[in-house]
């Protein structure tokens, strides 16, 4: 799974800027165990990863975010960037993939996103819905997704709704509008970089509990559409976007 998403958008940056050293951070020290325990590879954190930068002489660093909302991961990544921006002649920090909402001179990265989501969106019928499962956070920025969903429907996607495993809205909210549009069949799938744990298990698994089995429970038919939206090709293509962005910065005058 991290071949076909992190691995293979870092390729796309990398390709993008020959000669440039790319490293790749891990800000879950939960992942980076657990990759060192299973695998015997050991990614840095963000900081190990400027401190080596720094003893090696680099002094312009880019640093660029693989996260879909600024979240509680992006906050890390802003907690580094101010921790660090002054040890080095020059910092630059790049957005999520989901930042600017189309507000006056902003970009439109939520509609941008969607569109490129919806690359991989299965044929509809009137009776079939797509639940978009997203993270969700405790912090404010939880909010994107109603943002999220609003343009969903702005874009004129049809019975097409975003939840979230811990946050709101949670299936639970998404079910009467289920029953309220006459949906059958319910098509899932993850809004997140890499389909790990949550996607495998609370969306799709075959224990009671998850969104899957909750919702054939309720009389629906469900599939799966197992897949993190690091290997959808347009979304690795955003992504792209956001790292020439904070290239582009770094090399500004």
């Amino acid at each position: 799974t991290r071949a076909k998403t992190i691995d293979a958008t870092v390729k796309a940056i990398e390709a993008a800027h020959p000669g440039v050293k790319v490293v790749t951070a891990y800000t879950s020290h939960i992942i980076i165990d657990r990759v060192a325990k299973n695998e015997g590879i050991k990614f840095p954190t963000p900081e190990e990863a400027l401190d080596a930068l720094k003893a090696e002489g680099y002094s312009r660093v880019a640093l660029v975010s693989l996260d879909v909302i600024p979240g509680m991961e992006y906050n890390y990544d802003l907690g580094v960037y101010h921790n660090y921006k002054d040890q080095f002649k020059k910092m630059t920090l790049g957005t999520s993939l989901m930042y600017w909402q189309g507000q006056e001179g902003q970009a439109d990265d939520v509609t941008q996103t969607i569109k490129a989501l919806a690359t991989q969106f299965p044929k509809q019928g009137k009776h079939d819905a797509i639940l978009i499962m997203a993270h969700g956070t405790p912090q404010v920025s939880n909010a994107y997704y109603s943002v999220i969903q609003a343009k969903i429907d702005e874009l004129g996607y049809k019975n097409v709704f975003v939840y979230t495993v811990e946050g709101w809205p949670s299936l639970e909210t998404v079910l009467p509008k289920l029953k309220q549009n006459g949906i059958h069949h319910v098509t899932l799938m993850p809004m997140m970089m890499v389909a790990g744990d949550h996607a495998n298990n609370d969306m799709a698994g075959a224990e009671p509990d998850s969104h899957k089995s909750i919702l054939e429970a309720a009389g629906y038919k469900v599939d799966a559409y197992i897949h993190g939206i690091g290997e959808n090709a347009a979304i690795q293509s955003l992504y792209l976007e956001r790292a020439n962005d904070a290239w582009n910065a770094l090399e500004a005058k």
